[in-house]
C-alpha cells in the first residue's frame, strides 16, 4: 500500500475495522479464526500494525470474542491470548487433571473464575479454590420444617467470586457472600405447597431465575437480583411434569427441567417436551417455544452466552441459538438413546458424558473431536466454562480438568 494510502486510513477507523474483522471471522469460522484474521489487518502495512498495541482495541476484542469483561492479566492483549490458548486447548486435548473427593451424594455445580460450588442431596453446599484445589467452606441452609426427604436438596446455584446463592427444591433461596465468616442468610423462603418444587435455578447480574415444577401455572419466577424482589410468576412450561415434581422431593427421579440465563437478558429451559425462550425484562413474556417430537434428554440440556445444546432421544444433539432457537449445527451422540447422557457447553466446545468418557465436539460445526475420562464411573452433574470441565460422579468424586492456557 502507498504511503498516500496510510495517510487516509487514520488509527480509530482501523480500530474499528479489526474489531468488524475479527468479530465477523468468529461468527463465520468459529473464535480461534479471529487471530489469523487479526494478523492479516496487521500485516497491511506498519500504519495497521501499529493498532495492535492499542489496548482499548484488545479490551474490545476480549469482551466481544470471549465474553470476558474482567482484566486478570497485565494487558487485554495478554487476556486475549490466554483465552485463545485456552480455547485451543480445548480444540487439542490439552488439560491436566485432578480430583476431589466428598462423601455426600453430588447433585449440582457452579464455576466462577476462581471458585467451584458443588451442591449436595443433603441441602449442603460446598465451595473451593480453583487455583489452588482448595476445600474453603461448607454451607447449610436454614433449618425448619420440610416436606419430603430430599426438599433440601440443592437445586440450582449461582456463583460469582464475590457471592454465592443456593437454591433447595423446597424453594428456599440462600445467600453466602464469600470469605465472610457468617452463615448464609435467607433471601427467599419457599412455599412448596403453593409454587411446586424448584427444580432449577439460574441467574446473571440482573436477575434470579427459578424453574418449578408442581403447580399449574407457576413454572416460572423471576427475581430483581439486587433488590432481591419477585417480580413474576407465571408459565406453563412444566404444567406436564407436576406430578413428577412432586415426586422429587422424596425420591430421586429423572431431571424434570433445566433453565439457563444468556447474555441477551433472556432465559431458555428445558423440558422432555419443549424448548422455550422467555424474557427477563418483560415479565416473562414467551419469545419462542419449540416442541420436540421426538422428546429431549433434560440432562443433556445446558446453554451458555449465546449458545444451547439438547440431545432428542434418538441421539441427535442440535445446536441452537439461544434467544430465538435458530439451529446453528447439530452432531449425533452414539447411545444417547438410552437417555444415560449427561451434557454441557461453553463458547466453543459441547460435551457430553456418556458410558464413562466424556466426548466432545466443535459446536461451531458440529464435528466430533475427542473424548476424555479417567475413569470417572457414572455421572450425574457435569459443568463446563472456557477453562474448566467439572463432573460428579456417583462414587461422590468430583473430577477437575483444567484446560488453562500455562
Amino acid at each position: 500500500m502507498s504511503r498516500v494510502g496510510n495517510d487516509v486510513w487514520p488509527e480509530p477507523f482501523v480500530e474499528d475495522l479489526a474489531l468488524l474483522v475479527a468479530i465477523d471471522a468468529s461468527h463465520s469460522l468459529g473464535r480461534l479464526a479471529a487471530a489469523q484474521a487479526l494478523a492479516l489487518i496487521f500485516q497491511v502495512c506498519s500504519t495497521w500494525q501499529a493498532v495492535s498495541h492499542s489496548d482499548m482495541l484488545w479490551q474490545n476484542l476480549t469482551r466481544r470474542i470471549w465474553n470476558r469483561h474482567e482484566l486478570l492479566r497485565q494487558t487485554w492483549r495478554e487476556e486475549y491470548i490466554y483465552w485463545h490458548q485456552t480455547a485451543n486447548n480445548f480444540l487439542h486435548h490439552r488439560y491436566t487433571y485432578n480430583t476431589l473427593h466428598f462423601v455426600p451424594q453430588n447433585n449440582v455445580d457452579a464455576l466462577s473464575d476462581h471458585h467451584l460450588a458443588a451442591g449436595f442431596s443433603n441441602g449442603s453446599v460446598q465451595l473451593f479454590f480453583l487455583p489452588r484445589r482448595l476445600h474453603l467452606s461448607t454451607y447449610h441452609p436454614h433449618h425448619r420444617d420440610r416436606l419430603g426427604r430430599f426438599s433440601r436438596a440443592v437445586s440450582g446455584i449461582i456463583l460469582s467470586d464475590v457471592q454465592l446463592v443456593f437454591a433447595s427444591l423446597d424453594g428456599d433461596i440462600h445467600v453466602v457472600v464469600i470469605g465472610d465468616a457468617a452463615p448464609p442468610r435467607r433471601a427467599h423462603l419457599g412455599d412448596v405447597v403453593n409454587d411446586g418444587a424448584l427444580v432449577d435455578f439460574t441467574g446473571s447480574d440482573q436477575w434470579w431465575v427459578g424453574l418449578y415444577a408442581g403447580v399449574p401455572g407457576r413454572a416460572f419466577h423471576i427475581w430483581n437480583r439486587e433488590t432481591e424482589e419477585l417480580v413474576f410468576v407465571g408459565g406453563e412450561l412444566t404444567d406436564p411434569e407436576a406430578l413428577m415434581g412432586w415426586h422429587l422431593l422424596t425420591e430421586l427421579t429423572e431431571i424434570v427441567g433445566r433453565i439457563r440465563v444468556t447474555t441477551r437478558e433472556t432465559a431458555v429451559a428445558c423440558t422432555s417436551l419443549q424448548l422455550m425462550v422467555i424474557d427477563l425484562q418483560n415479565q416473562g413474556i414467551i419469545i419462542r417455544a419449540q416442541p420436540s417430537r421426538r422428546g429431549i434428554i433434560v440432562a443433556s440440556f445446558d446453554a451458555y452466552n449465546e449458545t444451547l445444546v439438547a440431545v432428542d432421544t434418538r441421539g441427535m444433539a442440535n445446536v441452537r441459538r439461544a434467544d430465538n432457537l435458530e439451529e446453528r449445527s447439530r452432531f449425533t451422540v452414539r447411545g444417547a438413546n438410552q437417555r444415560g447422557v449427561v451434557g454441557c457447553v461453553n463458547g466453543g466446545y459441547g460435551f457430553m458424558w456418556l458410558g464413562n468418557v466424556v466426548r466432545v465436539w466443535d459446536i461451531e460445526n458440529g464435528n466430533y473431536l475427542y473424548s476424555f475420562g479417567e475413569r470417572t464411573g457414572d455421572v450425574n452433574a457435569i459443568i463446563a466454562d472456557e477453562r474448566y470441565v467439572v463432573a460428579c460422579s456417583s462414587d461422590a468424586t468430583i473430577h477437575l480438568w483444567d484446560f488453562g492456557a500455562q
